[in-house]
């Protein structure tokens, strides 16, 4: 657990240490009570102890059902608003290349007049780098608890960037080994990244109505703000393209994939077919001259049996010919 607390006239934070085993939550609360009229304070917690979420929701005022969706950590991307508290809950994603996957965390930003409050689980910390991007624009405090929404969610959204380049990257080596001229069974590995990317539509879709209305007209913060908003929702729109797009070159490579395996099959047949009539006529002349008839013409002839072994392998010769001709063999 972490506490900032940031005031608008020096522009840095002043961090409160909760990293103790005793006293962390009592310094937080503590804390509380000294933000100021031009002061408000970031609370940042790493999968939480339910007590702790629950003591802390006194004096923040939060709602029994945002604190019960935050502590139980499997939400839908979402935004509530109870009185003056807002409540965004938001999927974090992360690449892992080793077996090209895309992992799934979540946090939830909680904001109020004087108070921000950042619930994280998932080994993926956008807490963190949002902290370091406010480090990095201080001006961005005077808007007070909204600045620390804009951070986390300027991060996320850059995080679905990056890793919609990695599966970009998977997805076209896919479609290399699909059309490569070997024969390679690549349908687990399809439907694998399918599974992903699916599990990326459900953190991305249900973002894209959330922050395009805040960047909207009837946004709750200042004017002043809504243009980085609007960014956050820009870079939104890219990334809900770009898996869109990801989804359906998906469908196509499958279906690629399941075409050339069904003419591998066709392939395969043929050739079984060729040799199959191939070993037919041998077979057929044979079986006529294996009767055991008393009268047959050509038994009793010096030229018979090297006259049935020569039409056997004509037979067959000219079929081979005629089987490669036609790309059967």
């Amino acid at each position: 657990m972490r506490c900032l607390i940031y005031r608008e006239s020096q522009g840095a934070p002043e961090r409160v240490d909760c990293e103790q085993t005793d006293g962390g939550l009592k310094a937080v609360l503590e804390s509380l009570k000294r933000v100021g009229e031009q002061e408000f304070c970031w609370v940042q917690m790493d999968d939480p102890d339910p007590s702790d979420l629950t003591e802390l929701a006194g004096p923040l005022g939060l709602h029994p059902l945002a604190v019960e969706d935050a502590v139980q950590a499997h939400q839908r991307p979402k935004r509530e608003r109870y009185g003056d508290v807002l409540v965004v809950a938001l999927k974090t994603l992360w690449y892992v290349a080793d077996g090209s996957d895309v992992e799934t965390g979540e946090v939830m930003v909680f904001t109020g007049p004087r108070f921000a409050l950042t619930v994280r689980h998932g080994s993926a910390d956008p807490v963190a780098e949002a902290s370091r991007r406010l480090g990095d624009a201080p001006e961005m405090l005077r808007f007070g608890p909204a600045a620390v929404l804009h951070a986390v969610l300027d991060t996320v959204v850059d995080s679905y960037l990056d890793a919609s380049v990695q599966v970009r990257t998977d997805l076209t080596t896919l479609e290399r080994s699909v059309f490569a001229p070997g024969r390679e069974d690549l349908t687990e590995q399809i439907y694998s990244l399918k599974r992903e990317v699916l599990e990326f539509q459900d953190a991305v879709r249900p973002l894209v109505p959330v922050v395009q209305d805040f960047a909207g007209p009837r946004a709750e913060w200042p004017e002043e703000m809504l243009p980085y908003f609007r960014d956050v929702a820009d870079h939104m729109h890219r990334t809900d393209t770009e898996v869109r797009s990801l989804d359906e070159l998906l469908n196509s490579v499958l279906d690629a994939h399941l075409a050339r395996v069904g003419t591998w099959q066709n392939d395969d047949m043929r050739r079984i077919s060729a040799w199959a009539a191939i070993l037919a006529t041998p077979t057929l002349v044979a079986g006529i001259y294996g009767m055991n008839f008393a009268h047959m013409p050509e038994l009793s002839w010096t030229y018979g049996y090297p006259l049935a072994v020569a039409v056997m392998v004509t037979a067959a010769t000219l079929l081979h010919r005629t089987f490669r001709r036609n790309g059967w063999l």
